[in-house]
């Protein structure tokens, strides 16, 4: 099993790498459709950027769940700590670095999103390779954040507060 669930997770990442560089542009190909909004970046926040690593991540972790997942008592609770685990990396990463050198820069930016995709794959198969999180209090917290998650993203994206990471840097 833990051959499969490597092999999973390098599948997952390469999904979210292609998927997530998608999502920067649909928003704008769709003629700013706000359906299209909800799972895609409608600005150059860095919350916004944040979808371009949870869509994908939830879309491929629900196939996973499918898959072999429900097989794993751990899994919903994995995958959710994961991807806020990634975001965690990407923001981290990306005000670091410019904080430090008071700007920031395309190439850099693109390199945060990859350590935050690769990050969370790699914390994914560690904490579904130990077992790690599987009781059954773990998973009903687990559903509840990804649903706070979603609501979050849902509600900011027509509704963001003005605070740092939700402004929009080029408006």
């Amino acid at each position: 099993m833990s051959m499969q669930i490597k092999q999973w997770q390098t599948v997952g990442t390469i999904f979210t790498l292609i998927l997530g560089t998608l999502l920067h542009f649909t928003y704008e190909w769709f003629g700013k459709s706000p359906a299209v909004g909800l799972f895609s970046a409608v600005s150059e926040s860095t919350w916004e950027h944040l979808k371009l690593l949870f869509v994908p991540m939830l879309v491929f972790g629900i196939a996973e769940y499918f898959l072999y997942g429900k097989d794993l008592p751990n899994f919903i609770t994995v995958r959710v700590v994961s991807i806020v685990f990634g975001m965690f990396l990407i923001v981290a990463a990306f005000y670091t670095y410019s904080g430090i050198l008071g700007k920031n820069f395309m190439v850099a930016d693109i390199a945060t999103f990859f350590i935050g995709v690769i990050g969370a794959y790699v914390f994914s198969y560690k904490l579904l390779e130990n077992g790690a999180l599987s009781g059954k209090t773990s998973q009903v917290i687990g559903v509840l954040v990804l649903a706070g998650l979603v609501g979050a993203f849902a509600l900011f994206t027509f509704f963001p507060p003005e605070f740092g990471m939700f402004r929009n840097p080029v408006a």
